[in-house]
């Protein structure tokens, strides 16, 4: 499957979803969803945004149609068009953020005037289909990238000024995540306890800073595995483990499929192919 558009009532979605393509789903009404084991509210018109092999769980409190727009990262590469769509780190593989947008209703409403539009045109498959509908995907993100953007821009210009310790364990953890896997590192650069760490960490992320390292190290190899024709040795060499079992262990654990199973199931991009 190259692209698809489904619809789904949340009852649906309380077994856990998950693919193998990059997915955005729109959807109205109230409840929390949850990505990867971390609860997120929602309310009113809402677009999500999800990596392949992230996990979902819904609880809705309606059961208002969801269309799901699913894609596969060889049939439209977000890394390949990161300059037109600013996609990347924002919409999709940033672990800091909030992986869905409360939309207003203007924008929910033209975003599933788009998604009919591919499913009409999946429907009618003519020869400029494909073209049509990868345009309307960059116009679907491009359109989101915007209203994410401008939401992040308010927050950080609002009276609720960001955590100190909070800040700069993202900073860190994004110099040392590769060598340094343990929450006592942190701490001690930070000359704080433990626990001051991770309550200051917790309140802005929605996070310990334990399950960030953990997703930071998962985010990396997922990009090393889709963006690279590095063997997985070289991965886990890249990523700190000694042991390229136990890091195909590891990353299992938190995906759910070895990291041979992840490459051939999500491909190797065309940046990569591209830079050979």
């Amino acid at each position: 499957m190259e692209v698809k558009i489904q619809s789904y009532l949340p009852s649906h979605f309380l077994s856990e979803f998950t693919t193998e393509n990059y997915s955005a789903i729109l959807w109205m009404g109230t409840g929390v969803f949850s990505v990867d084991g971390i609860n997120y509210s929602y309310n009113g018109y809402n677009i999500l945004f999800l990596s392949p092999y992230q996990k979902l769980k819904f609880f809705a409190d309606s059961e208002e149609a969801m269309n799901v727009l699913l894609f596969h990262g060889d049939y439209y590469c977000i890394e390949y068009h990161k300059d037109e769509v600013a996609c990347n780190g924002l919409l999709f593989n940033n672990i800091y953020l909030n992986p869905g947008i409360e939309l207003s209703k203007e924008n929910y409403e033209y975003i599933l005037e788009l998604f009919n539009h591919i499913k009409k045109e999946e429907r009618e498959n003519h020869q400029f289909s494909q073209s049509i509908i990868k345009t309307y995907i960059q116009l679907i993100l491009a359109i989101c990238s915007k209203q994410k953007s401008s939401a992040e821009s308010s927050i950080t210009v609002g009276e609720k000024l960001p955590n100190k310790h909070a800040v700069e364990f993202q900073k860190l953890l994004e110099i040392n995540f590769k060598q340094e896997k343990e929450l006592s590192f942190y701490s001690d650069k930070l000359n704080i306890t433990n626990s001051t760490l991770s309550k200051a960490v917790k309140k802005e992320f929605a996070k310990t800073p334990t399950q960030l390292i953990n997703e930071r190290i998962i985010l990396e190899s997922k990009k090393l595995l889709h963006l690279t024709y590095r063997s997985v040795k070289e991965i886990a060499s890249e990523l700190g483990f000694d042991d390229e079992f136990y890091f195909s262990r590891y990353f299992k654990k938190s995906v759910g499929c070895s990291p041979k199973q992840y490459r051939e199931k999500v491909g190797i991009s065309v940046v990569a192919k591209m830079s050979m």
